[in-house]
């Protein structure tokens, strides 16, 4: 793999890693694994304060990524404030199942697609436990993003994700 295909991050930095959320780059570490020698950036899920190692070399492929920026916020918002949304009668498990494979995705958009399809869709009818449990991982996921991107409190951008479904 190329350098130039790395994911560069220094101690300090914020990164994304897919359905667990915002991290911090505690450190990185370097480690023998079979003979040959790795470097690996550990990570501290700022939700859980979990540990994960991501091998450098790797962080592109497990989908780590930078916390989005301000246009990316607004296309954000614009996803949320979409009406369009097909359920053709899928069962909820099935439904449940395409909701989680888009969260595994690791990509924002897909996190803001299922939130949005999740809230339009209790409109309409009660979910299933699985799918309420969803619906509040993906509104953290995107909070908790959003806020770190904004310098923001989680409440704050909340309250503007709240109103977007209440207005619309």
């Amino acid at each position: 793999m190329s350098m130039g295909t790395e994911v560069q991050f220094k101690v300090g930095d914020k990164a994304v890693y897919p359905a667990q959320g915002v991290a911090e780059v505690v450190s990185i570490e370097e480690k023998d694994i079979a003979g040959s020698r790795q470097r690996f950036y550990v990570l501290r899920i700022l939700d859980t304060d979990r540990k994960i190692m991501v091998p450098v070399t790797n962080a592109k492929a497990v989908g780590l990524r930078s916390v989005i920026s301000e246009e990316e916020i607004r296309e954000i918002f614009d996803i949320l404030r979409e009406r369009t949304i097909a359920f053709d009668n899928q069962t909820w498990n099935r439904r449940y199942r395409g909701f989680m494979d888009k969260i595994k995705t690791g990509s924002i958009y897909d996190v803001a697609e299922v939130m949005r399809d999740l809230y339009r869709l209790k409109t309409d009818k009660q979910l299933s436990f699985g799918e309420r449990r969803m619906l509040d991982t993906a509104r953290s996921l995107i909070v908790k993003e959003i806020a770190i991107a904004r310098s923001q409190t989680e409440e704050q951008v909340r309250n503007e994700i709240e109103a977007i479904f209440l207005s619309n």
